[in-house]
């Protein structure tokens, strides 16, 4: 099968090319600026930017099936003149027009869990957004909504050491008790290419989780914990971080927004784990903890 991965030099982007790979599918691996030496033997390379169609149509031609990871992180403040509806839902409606154009009828499709066009933050309604115009697209879609995924290359653990940088006392808002259910970058990467495979799966939205929940405060712990050192944690009113962040915007050495502060409100665990629907056993996936060698 030739799949295109859009963000396929990306974090979760790369090790999906290697599992598709060698699954002994074609894969190409489309990127703003890919470099081929950050991708297994094999795997084609093309440049596109989603938010600008032309840049990217070509590289439609000739696949079966397309996987769009490309997205802007919900963790960070998103670099100066780029947007989450762009990258997100602009991106999105840009994928399904290329597909259109080249006949592609195969799309798996990164959301995020709570995925919402009316939601809190502006992540959550692109993402939203971006649901809605698959589902309308008329394409065998399948679309994934998984909570934070951590592993080599993932920014999920130095931003709890990013946003809580004070040398004695880390600071979170709302003292750290967003929860979490983050699942290892090689857990998930294959339940992705059993969705580019199986037709069982088209049509279906699946909720993505690990085998554990974590609040903000115990991930940091844990961040700390596995350089050898200790977090005290120090709770911010959410209203006091919302607050400051909206008056000064983005603060140099505390890597998040307004926008992101309001995601803190919100917890990034499923109801209905479909890690289930690809064989796996919950209890069986990496924790932090192990990823971490802590345990």
């Amino acid at each position: 099968m030739n799949v295109l991965v859009a963000g396929g030099t990306g974090f979760i982007g790369r090790n999906l090319c290697t599992e598709l790979v060698e699954r002994d599918h074609d894969v190409t691996a489309l990127s703003r600026d890919p470099d081929a030496s950050e991708l297994p033997e094999g795997v084609e390379t093309a440049v596109g930017d989603l938010s600008a169609y032309d840049s990217i149509e070509g590289a439609f031609e000739g696949q079966d099936a397309v996987v769009n990871l490309v997205a802007l992180s919900p963790l960070f403040q998103p670099p100066k003149g780029v947007t989450h509806m762009t990258v997100h839902y602009g991106g999105t409606e840009n994928v399904l027009r290329a597909m259109e154009e080249h006949g592609v009828e195969r799309l798996v499709h990164m959301s995020a869990l709570g995925a919402d066009p009316d939601g809190l933050t502006e992540y959550i309604r692109a993402k939203g957004l971006a649901e809605e115009a698959v589902r309308e697209a008329g394409v065998n879609s399948v679309i994934f909504q998984p909570s934070v995924v951590f592993g080599d290359g993932g920014e999920f653990v130095p931003f709890a050491r990013k946003l809580t940088p004070g040398p004695l006392f880390k600071v979170l808002p709302g003292g750290g008790k967003t929860r979490f259910q983050p699942i290892h970058v090689d857990d998930l990467v294959p339940m992705l290419a059993d969705a580019v495979e199986d037709d069982e799966h088209t049509g279906n939205t699946y909720e993505i989780g690990g085998p554990e929940v974590l609040t903000l405060a115990e991930v940091t712990r844990l961040a700390y914990e596995a350089k050898g050192k200790s977090a005290q944690i120090v709770p911010m009113p959410m209203a006091l971080a919302k607050f400051g962040l909206t008056l000064a915007g983005p603060v140099p050495f505390i890597p998040m927004g307004p926008d992101q502060a309001r995601s803190l409100r919100l917890d990034n665990t499923t109801t209905d784990n479909g890690v289930t629907a690809f064989g796996a056993d919950p209890s069986s996936l990496t924790t932090l903890q192990q990823y971490l060698g802590l345990s």
